[in-house]
Parts: structure tokens; sequence; C-alpha cells
């Protein structure tokens, strides 16, 4: 998503806020210096909260708690020390643009502003033009059956967006991809066999453009993007059978598939224009996070282990593409000396209990690796959970084979030592019988498995989330984690605002049943580790950028255990965002709401 500044005096924007607010303008325009601007707005909206306060206006209590809200965000935009910490002022801004100042400021800007003194002012785009009121007059079962009719109005509403999506374990998609599978293995000269084996996917992984091209419909741009990441050794690769789950013809709903491994010509421009990945795109600071090759810690009483350091299909909004070299490489593989210290280190600490093996994939190694690599954690005494951190049940379903299963229940023991499977799922189009068959496998061992999605512009459509959710439980897969969008420039036309993710988990995810949306949403503090989005002690808004963009502060999660620094970081400009889904077919007054969610 680029930025697109408005370069005229005064943006419609501008001019629709300065209407709507002439209090707020002449504040601004008569104004001698920003002190006076800032003292006038506190002075304006400390009053409006003590009228709210002291009863004296007579807004919904919904709506007192939406003014309250965005009071405070108002507050704390407009006070010197968010200047101070973010080294810009959206005050000084408002106030240029109020005298004929306006330089290059977005719509997007004044579009937040707008928001926020609606909700001010009593009168938040959240609910249309009424709120519902139930009845109060009704007792008993009257009042039990019209809050159930308004409970179905709520359930028809969901179903309806849930119905847009689909799901491969629909006939006509089974029928669709079975054509794709018999193409791709006349292509390679394969059989039945060879498709179900593992193996063969591995070894036949597309590195290359020219193979894509000629297996399935591709933009010609997303050709000449492959073809600059080739050209730049940026990691591509998709699996035979991943591939398989792109629609090859009309009606077309792999939108989501495709964004997750097609990567996109921003994507590739800005990798190759990296002097240094390892240190350029490294966003989580795993660099500062690693007391030894292959281990990376942040938390009290679990680490990571990374014994292999590729995948068999490379994620366009991985936060590790800067660690890997090639897709399937030779030299992956972590030298028998150094995972061998690595375990030791793991077994002088018993403050570890808990190891997740991931990479890259564990699961791209030989089950005999994997099983000895299992067995020499397992005898760790102070380590009684293994976390295996695995995307293969999705883009090669079949390298859950009977040994393997063999190998994973063996660790696997009630009361003494536990075996869970992470996975990771983006939407509910990847989820197949191949997929379905996989997890019965799992599930019947005794293994728990847990899914992890990244919020991204493909898959933040209204409840597309939900759709996973509910079908992901369908196939024994309990989500886990929802996560905000990681890195930086490489990623923006991925990125997904926070408040968007926080607008799905009240309006859309907060529909379902509670054990089908069991998943946290969360932001990966760079070398710290999770913050709960959903706690709003733990982040704030400090700022709005010209751009648009939330500057929020994140707090670390030891926040009242421990004395640690805050981050701070730029967020994607909501109306960027907003365009970004009306580009893709959406019709941006059904996400209107995303402006009261800080």
């Amino acid at each position: 998503m680029k930025k697109q500044v408005t370069k005229s005096k005064l943006s419609p924007s501008a001019r629709k806020f300065f209407k709507e607010n002439p209090k707020v303008y002449n504040i601004l325009r008569e104004s001698e210096n920003l002190n006076q601007a800032r003292n006038g707005l506190l002075q304006m909206i400390f009053d409006v909260e003590r009228r709210i306060r002291m009863l004296e206006l007579s807004y919904h209590p919904l709506f007192n708690v939406m003014a309250t809200d965005a009071i405070y965000v108002l507050r704390t935009i407009f006070a010197k020390r968010s200047e101070m910490l973010t080294g810009m002022s959206s005050l000084r801004v408002l106030r240029d643009a109020a005298k004929g100042r306006a330089g290059n400021v977005s719509d997007g800007f004044f579009e937040e502003f707008r928001h926020l003194f609606f909700a001010v002012r009593g009168n938040a785009r959240v609910y249309g033009e009424t709120v519902q009121k139930m009845d109060k007059g009704l007792k008993g079962r009257k009042a039990a059956r019209a809050r159930s009719r308004e409970l179905d109005l709520l359930a028809e509403r969901s179903r309806r967006y849930l119905a847009r999506y689909h799901t491969g374990l629909e006939k006509k998609i089974i029928s669709r991809r079975h054509r794709n599978a018999g193409r791709i293995m006349k292509y390679y000269g394969a059989t039945e066999k060879d498709w179900k084996n593992y193996r063969w996917h591995f070894k036949n992984v597309i590195k290359d453009a020219d193979t894509v091209k000629a297996l399935v419909k591709i933009r010609d741009e997303d050709y000449e993007s492959i073809k600059k990441a080739e050209n730049n050794r940026i990691p591509f690769g998709i699996t035979p059978y991943y591939l398989s789950l792109f629609d090859n013809e009309k009606p077309r709903y792999d939108l989501a598939i495709r964004a997750q491994v097609l990567p996109p010509r921003d994507y590739v421009d800005h990798m190759a224009t990296c002097k240094n990945r390892k240190t350029d795109l490294d966003f989580m600071g795993e660099l500062d996070t690693s007391p030894i090759d292959l281990i990376t810690r942040r938390y009290p009483n679990i680490l990571i282990l990374k014994p292999y350091n590729a995948c068999p299909q490379v994620c366009t909004y991985c936060q590790r593409n800067w660690e890997i070299d090639e897709v399937m490489a030779p030299g992956a593989t972590a030298p028998k000396e150094k995972l061998n210290k690595a375990i030791s280190w793991i077994a002088e600490d018993d403050a570890i209990t808990e190891v997740l093996i991931t990479g890259g994939d564990p699961f791209v190694l030989s089950d005999d690796d994997l099983d000895k690599l299992l067995g020499k954690i397992s005898r760790i005494k102070h380590v009684n959970n293994i976390r295996l951190g695995t995307r293969t049940l999705i883009t090669v379903p079949f390298r859950v084979t009977k040994n393997l299963i063999n190998i994973l229940k063996k660790y696997n023991i009630p009361g003494k030592s536990r075996i869970c499977m992470v996975t990771h799922a983006e939407n509910a189009y990847e989820i197949t019988p191949d997929v379905v068959e996989a997890c019965a496998k799992i599930r019947n061992a005794g293994i728990s498995i847990y899914n992890q999605m990244v919020f991204t512009l493909p898959n933040s459509r209204r409840f597309e989330a939900g759709k996973l959710r509910e079908t992901l439980r369908l196939v024994g897969i309990d989500p886990y984690y929802t996560f905000n969008t990681k890195g930086h420039q490489e990623m923006n036309m991925l990125r997904v605002p926070i408040a968007r993710l926080l607008q799905e988990q009240k309006e859309e995810s907060r529909l379902l049943p509670g054990i089908t949306r069991t998943d946290e949403a969360v932001f990966n503090v760079p070398r710290l580790g999770k913050n709960h989005l959903r706690a709003r002690q733990d982040h704030n808004i400090l700022m709005i950028t010209p751009s648009g963009e939330r500057i929020y502060i994140f707090h670390p999660w030891e926040k009242n255990i421990a004395v640690k620094d805050p981050y701070i970081m730029e967020d994607v400009p909501i109306m960027e965002y907003l365009d970004a889904l009306e580009s893709i077919g959406e019709d941006r007054k059904e996400y209107e709401s995303i402006w009261y969610y800080y």
C-alpha cells in the first residue's frame, strides 16, 4: 500500500474537519503559538469530559464511553511528552492547516481527527443511524424471546458474511483441485503415488517464475516479481501440492492463497536493495535475543530451538525471511556439533520447561534426525513440553506419515511429557481433505494442534478470520494466536492497521462461540515478545503523522513485573488500508467503525 499524500493547500477532508469543528478551527487559527493552541484545545476537551461525567451531556452510555476514550487519545496526542517521544507534533500540523499552511498532509490525517471529534461530540459512526434499544417493559419469557430474536438477527448477519468465503472441503473445490493436481503431475511425469509422497514434493519445490507460469495462470506483474526475486537471490518457493490450491479457472477464491507465496513487487524491490538482510530485516531483534547459536529466548520458561534454517515454502510475510538463503537449502541443517552445544545449553538451565522446535521448518528433517533430536531434548529432566512449529501440515500434509506419528507418540507421555504441534493456516481455503486426514492422524495419537494466523490485507476482510476459526475447529486445530503483521517497508503491502484487528476481535470474533474464538490477538514487540492487543493498558496512541499513520507506544509484557523500555512504532494508515480493501472489491462503508478502535 503506497502512501498518497495530498499536495493541495487544504484537502477536502481538512475542509470537512474544520467545517464540522468550528470551535477547534477558531482556537487553532487565533492561537499566537503552539502552546496557546494546546491549552485552548485541552481546555475544550476537558470541559466536554467534565460535562459527560457530571451528566450535563445526554449521550447514550455507550457513546459516553466512546467520547471519553477519544478524549483520552486526544489528550495524549496533544501532550508535550508525546511530541518529545515521537519527534513530531500533530497539533502543529493542525494549526498550520488552520492558518492556511497545510503542506503535504494526507486525507487520512484529517480523517483520524474527524472521527476522534465525532466521538467527542457523541455521534461516533459505529451503530448507524440509531442505537438498538431493548424494550425494558418486557419481562420473563417475553423478554427472553425478544432477546432471542435480536440474537438471531446478529447470527444471521454473521452467517451472511461467513458464507462469502469458501473452504477446501467443498465438493466443487475438491474437484477443481483434483484437476490442478493432475495437470501438475502430468507436467512432471509423476504418478498418484508420487503425489502422496512428501519427499517428491520436497524434491520438486518450484523455485522459478517460468515453472509457476507453466502450471498456473498468474499476472504478468507476479511473473516479473518472481523473476526479480530469482535474480536477486531472494528466497522463493512453492510446493507442488500448495500450487494445486491456486484457482486456475473462474470464479477465483484464492486471493489469500496467492498472496502468501507470490512476492509483491514492493517486497522484492525492498529486499533487493537491502545491503545486509541479516541486520536490515531483523525486525524482531533475534540477533539480540540469541544467547547461543540456534536458540532464541524472550520468555522465562520457554525458548526457541532452530535445527533447520529453511522451509519447503516461503511465506511473503515471514519474520525470518532475512535468515533464509534458499528454499530447501542443502546446508540448512544445523551442524551436529552446534546443535549438540545448543541442547547442552538447554540442559544446563533448569528454568527452561518448554522447547519450541521451529526454524525454518523442522519437519523437513528426516524421521531419523527428528527422532534423535526429540530423544535428546526429552531426556532433559526439567523439560516437560516440546512444541513443534511446522507449516508442512498446510503446505505438504503428506509429511504426516505413520512413521512420523509413531515417533511423536514415543515422546507424548500423559502425566510426564507432552508433545504438541503449532501450525500456520491463513485461510479456510487452505483446509483440504488431505489436511483433515493429517490432523486426524495427529489427534488420534493424543497430540494437540494449535494454529497461528498472521493478519494480512488478503485475509482481513469482514468475517474471513472467523471462517478460518470455524473450519479449524471442525478439523481438530485450536486457534491460538492472531498476529499483527510484522516488519516495515518490505511488508507494507500486506500490513493491516492494529485498529482493524481490534475491530475484528470485537465485532466479528465476538459473535462466534467462545470455544471457536480461543486465539489471542497480539503484536510482537521486537526483542521482548508478545503484547496482547486486547489489553488497552499495554498500548497507547501517541501521535498521528501527516501521512495518517498512528504512532503507538507498546509496553513490554513484563510491565508490572520488571522495568523494560517500551517500543514505539508507526502503524499502517487506516485510510490507505481502506483504499486497499476497496481495490480488492470490498465496500469501505462496512468498515467505518475502524476509526474508533485505538
